[in-house]
């Protein structure tokens, strides 16, 4: 691998960090795939904020299951089903233009690609989900921005074990201290931590109150520049910020 520090790349996680997909995208396509299999499950906002402390699809139905099970019970292949027909769904919502990107992201992204830093993502939603988001917020010439996509069920353990950053970083060929990752939740900071990845957060109304201990720093979003971010944690006294590279090149040496 590559030595020094020197910012080479952003690994960019997607649900919650790229777009608002929570809420009205994933929640909404688990419901509509309930209704398919005539299952009387009815994820409101407030239960699928309780059940985003498990990251990955399939894994949050069986922790659903877990934690009431008094409702009906499913094999492990009845929730693969289940959680393919989620997916279908998902495609379909953010297809029609219902999952905006977030505040700051494309100017963040148009900014490192003129510039020379390289684009990752690491995330636990599956390959396609990843694919139609960036199809349908960025064009379809989005995907090959990135550089490396690790996603999914591509590696054994998901967030917040390491194993997606330390995937993203063998395939880069880069140190962890080269990189920064953007994340949304403390799952994604153990996540980036563990692999020895510095992390910046940007919150959303799922995970505005979760611990990011470790975090280089937590904002409300990326910013624009006619809407700056509220800084709610950094490592010199910004109170408002638009992130760039130069911003995030002064952070990491500051820390």
């Amino acid at each position: 691998m590559d030595s020094g520090n020197i910012l080479k790349a952003i690994i960019f996680d997607v649900d919650g960090t790229l777009a608002d997909t929570e809420r009205d995208g994933h929640r909404l396509a688990f419901n509509r795939a309930f209704r398919d299999a005539g299952l009387p499950f009815e994820w409101d906002v407030a239960l699928y904020g309780r059940l985003l402390e498990v990251a990955g699809g399939k894994e949050r139905i069986r922790y659903f299951l877990d934690l009431f099970p008094e409702q009906p019970q499913l094999s492990d292949e009845e929730i693969a089903d289940l959680h393919k027909a989620k997916t279908a769904h998902y495609v379909d919502i953010v297809a029609s233009g219902g999952v905006p990107l977030r505040p700051g992201v494309l100017r963040l992204l148009q900014e490192a690609r003129a510039s020379g830093i390289r684009l990752a993502i690491a995330t636990t939603t599956t390959p396609a989900n990843v694919e139609v988001l960036l199809r349908n917020t960025l064009g379809s010439e989005a995907l090959s921005w990135f550089e490396v996509i690790a996603a999914g069920d591509s590696v054994p353990a998901k967030k917040p074990a390491p194993d997606i950053y330390f995937s993203a970083l063998s395939d880069l060929g880069l140190d962890a201290g080269q990189c920064l990752a953007i994340e949304d939740s403390d799952n994604g900071v153990l996540s980036a931590r563990e692999a020895g990845v510095p992390v910046l957060v940007t919150v959303n109304d799922y995970t505005r109150e979760q611990d990011f201990s470790g975090a280089l720093a937590i904002l409300e979003h990326l910013g624009e520049p006619d809407r700056p971010a509220r800084v709610l944690k950094a490592p010199d006294e910004s109170p408002a910020a638009v992130v760039d590279l130069a911003l995030l090149r002064r952070w990491m040496d500051i820390s």
